[in-house]
């Protein structure tokens, strides 16, 4: 697929804004090393507005007329990326009322607004999953069509909040002993499910050109293609990526996305250095940043069969 940067922007920044008001919601409940007081949790739930509406308004740009972006609203019944809408736009309510309850009473652990605390947090994590289910139900592109989908997208979400929140108390010099290990362990899981989804990926299987036309005893190759013209699918999903160039852009997220935070976290907590904090908060945006390029432009539409190009 031709990657559009305001898809990339939708995904990232509001998977990471949700991530963020649900760990905000955990380490609350939990009291997760003292818990957040309330500069910190102002702080947080202003970062998660933010990302969360970046993603919002970014994804305005991929539309042909923004002007009807309401429309997307309409079919919550059937259509996933309505559920999205719908979800993302309860949210706001959710964390503002939140917001202003920690502003004016500074209560960041007593029962009002732990609930709506609570609610906001289970909001947003509802809108990621739908987010992801947007593309694991598109049977038509291989490489979405799996329930890792939008697993990845809990966890690479539920990682930037977990990084952001860890970076924040070391740089208000907060303890963060426990809060720094979940985002670790959030970091080293999100690793780890990435690489099972390009495992699957790379398996061979899928349609083919001789299953598309239940042909199966010889080879069969293309001789005229399915259109003259380009259409509106051989044009966003055309774009194909070489395998070794692919790989070495993996290797590069995963170092940016992954390794890089949980060395810069650790070396942060170690010594207190608010620069490394910063360094792992930006280091985990760009790395996954590139993971969503990689999870758009590896994407392979079954109408590149009648084109002459067989899936992988």
């Amino acid at each position: 697929m031709h990657p559009a940067l305001a898809v990339i922007f939708l995904t990232l920044f509001s998977g990471g804004g949700f991530g963020i008001m649900a760990l905000t919601a955990i380490v609350n409940d939990f009291q997760i090393d003292g818990g957040l007081n309330p500069l910190q949790t102002v702080v947080a739930v202003i970062l998660s507005l933010v990302f969360v509406s970046i993603g919002m308004l970014s994804s305005t740009a991929h539309l042909a007329n923004p002007k009807n972006a309401w429309r997307a609203f309409t079919r919550w019944r059937t259509s996933w990326l309505a559920r999205e809408g719908v979800f993302a736009v309860l949210y706001y309510p959710f964390a503002v009322l939140y917001l202003g309850w920690v502003f004016f009473t500074g209560g960041t652990h007593d029962t009002a607004g732990l609930i709506l605390l609570n609610l906001a947090g289970v909001v947003g994590l509802v809108t990621i999953f739908c987010q992801g289910m947007i593309y694991a139900v598109l049977r038509t592109i291989r490489q979405w069509n799996t329930a890792l989908v939008p697993a990845n997208f809990y966890a690479m979400g539920l990682a930037i909040g977990a990084t952001v929140l860890a970076a924040e108390r070391v740089i208000m010099g907060a303890p963060a002993d426990t809060l720094v290990g979940i985002a670790l362990a959030l970091l080293a899981a999100s690793a780890v499910m990435k690489g099972i989804y390009y495992f699957w990926i790379a398996r061979p299987g899928g349609p083919t050109i001789r299953t598309a036309i239940g042909f199966n005893r010889s080879t069969v190759r293309i001789l005229e293609q399915g259109h003259t013209f380009g259409t509106f699918l051989t044009e966003e999903f055309g774009h194909t990526l070489p395998k070794a160039k692919a790989r070495s852009i993996k290797v590069m997220m995963f170092v940016c996305a992954f390794v890089i935070p949980i060395a810069a976290l650790m070396i942060s907590l170690a010594t207190g250095e608010p620069a490394f904090a910063w360094i792992a908060v930006l280091s985990v945006i760009f790395g996954i940043g590139v993971e969503r390029w990689l999870f758009f432009v590896e994407a392979q539409h079954v109408v590149n069969l009648y084109h002459g190009r067989q899936q992988c």
